[in-house]
């Protein structure tokens, strides 16, 4: 059910309006089924129609009209609820209607229960899957109601009323959203050819710049370099930032002016102190002459998250997924230019699964937000092979944040988890296309295959027959054949990956094992001395294990070997 309230100042004007079957088509049968006290004049069953309804105009104005004598009557003094039922609902009855309608004026404020001095009210129903509440909202005490945030008090109730009555569910938010442009900026794109309003286009240019900057003044010079954006900063008297406004190029009021937005006015987390706080909390990437491929640290930080949702800390989770969020935004600017349309709208339509009335924890996901500004320095190129790995992990992803969300009623971000997944999906497969062929291409010899097939049915025994079955089966054995020339011992690389992250959730289980054994095949093979160590280490961490019978918090599913290599990488 969707109410939808607001206030006027002619009590007349909308009880005609009610009642009126001349020039509203739709309006049926229009009469009351519920009233203040269950004896208001009813002009839609009367005989003299004109004078019930003046009848029930006077009765309504009653106490406004007291009030307006002692100068306390407000200007707007009529609050008016429509309540529409879904299309799929069934037709409810005026005495189901009637409870409704009581329900509603309690829980806004209007006519409190039990409360003798209530706001007088009229529930008129004109047609089958709706009603109209009419109310004058000066008390019997000639006091003025407390209606406050009615919509959302109306909003909750009307969710408890649809699940006693068996209705349709309607989607809730939680106030989190970002603000949604109004009819006029719609209207305004639609003139101009764009898809997407003005300020829809610059959240998400601002949302890009943020995701790569490493400073609030690198981020300043981004958008400034775009040629597209206008930007304006303020200071303080000090010198210090105070904030920032931005402006598409060509985008101007009546004037010719630039229409501004203020960085909380394009979405709650854009402000500038939000901003700050965001890079402030990023890990520093390592310095030295061997650095990491920030691609593949992304990946193995974005494998983590679905762990971290896990473990029951919503603060930290929460951090994990606005994270997650900024290296989708910043994907369009690093990837190939036929992929980039898919990778926007993920972006776009994830963002809004980042925010909940859960507040953040940045300092849980450093390790990501560092990996995502180093990629700046590493766009794709050749195959797109870091770019598929990369987005393999990011659907795993988006399922786990879609469970987390559902767990917790957040309804609004499951949907938008949901739409996120297809558009990531499909850049997954094109991004994995070309990658995928040219692995396959450089299949190992057969005799090789079925012994990488004999330690998949060790590794991964749940899902071994998945992985002997797909078709990119492979590629798999293609990673593991070039792992092991690279020094690594496949049947390791396979238990490590197989406790990184449970199969269950993955459509091509070999296709998962091949990004992981690939991404790890890149560090450096471990020694016969750091192996000799694994097994010692290995052995106490068996017995370790059977005295406490409690694994480690980060790797629940490894065995002690996988940990002790994780720990010395």
């Amino acid at each position: 059910m969707i109410a939808k309230i607001s206030s006027g100042k002619d009590t007349a004007g909308l009880i005609r309006y009610l009642f009126d079957t001349k020039k509203a088509k739709d309006h049926t049968d229009p009469h009351l089924v519920a009233s203040w006290d269950g004896f208001a004049p009813d002009p839609g069953r009367a005989d003299d129609f004109d004078a019930t309804k003046k009848l029930l105009v006077a009765d309504l104005d009653l106490h406004v009209k007291q009030a307006r004598r002692l100068g306390r009557a407000p200007e707007k003094h009529m609050w008016h609820c429509s309540i529409r039922a879904a299309k799929t609902d069934r037709i409810l009855s005026d005495e189901e209607w009637a409870d409704i309608a009581r329900r509603i004026v309690a829980a806004t404020g209007i006519a409190p229960e039990g409360d003798p001095d209530g706001c007088r009210w009229v529930a008129v129903r004109h047609a089958p899957d709706h009603i109209h509440i009419a109310a004058t909202t000066v008390r019997g005490d000639l006091r003025t109601a407390r209606h406050w945030n009615d919509y959302l008090t109306a909003d909750k109730e009307l969710a408890a009323i649809e699940k006693e009555y068996g209705l349709f569910q309607v989607v809730r938010g939680d106030r989190t959203a970002a603000k949604r442009p109004t009819r006029a900026e719609q209207e305004k794109a639609r003139r101009v050819g764009q898809p997407q309003t003005a300020r829809e286009r610059l959240r998400t240019t601002v949302r890009t710049a943020v995701a790569v900057a490493a400073s609030t003044e690198e981020f300043l010079r981004l958008l400034t370099d775009l040629g597209s954006v206008r930007i304006e900063v303020q200071h303080f008297p000090s010198g210090d930032l105070r904030g920032y406004k931005a402006a598409l190029e060509g985008d101007t009021n009546a004037a010719g002016e630039p229409i501004w937005f203020s960085g909380s006015e394009l979405a709650p987390d854009l402000s500038l102190p939000k901003i700050q706080q965001r890079l402030t909390a990023t890990e520093p990437q390592q310095t030295g002459r061997r650095r990491p491929n920030p691609w593949h640290q992304a990946t193995a930080a974005a494998e983590r998250i679905p762990h971290h949702l896990d473990q029951g800390d919503d603060e930290a989770a929460q951090a994990h997924l606005a994270a997650f969020g900024e290296a989708l935004d910043a994907l369009p600017r690093l990837a190939p230019k036929d992929i980039r349309p898919q990778l926007q709208q993920a972006a776009i339509a994830f963002e809004r699964a980042t925010r909940s009335r859960i507040r953040n924890s940045d300092q849980h996901a450093r390790a990501l937000r560092g990996a995502v500004r180093a990629m700046r320095s590493h766009p794709v190129t050749g195959d797109g092979a870091v770019l598929a790995m990369f987005l393999d992990a990011a659907v795993l992803v988006v399922l786990a944040a879609a469970r987390w969300h559902q767990q917790r009623q957040h309804n609004q971000q499951v949907i938008a988890a949901r739409q996120t997944l297809t558009y990531l999906q499909a850049a997954y497969n094109q991004a994995a296309a070309a990658p995928l062929v040219a692995m396959a291409q450089r299949k190992p010899p057969q005799q090789v295959v079925d012994e990488f097939a004999r330690q998949i049915w060790e590794a991964v025994p749940a899902h071994a027959q998945r992985v002997l079955d797909d078709p990119t089966w492979g590629a798999l054995a293609t990673a593991l054949a070039e792992a092991e020339a690279a020094g690594h011992q496949p049947a390791r690389l396979l238990q490590q990956t197989a406790g990184q992250r449970t199969l269950d959730d993955t459509y091509s289980p070999a296709r998962t094992l091949a990004w992981r054994v690939q991404r790890l095949s890149a560090r450096p093979a471990p020694s016969a001395q750091a192996l000799a160590l694994a097994a010692q280490a290995r052995s106490t961490t068996g017995i370790r294990t059977a005295r406490h019978a409690q694994p480690e918090p980060h790797f629940p599913h490894q065995s002690g070997l996988a940990r002790t290599q994780g720990r010395r990488r």
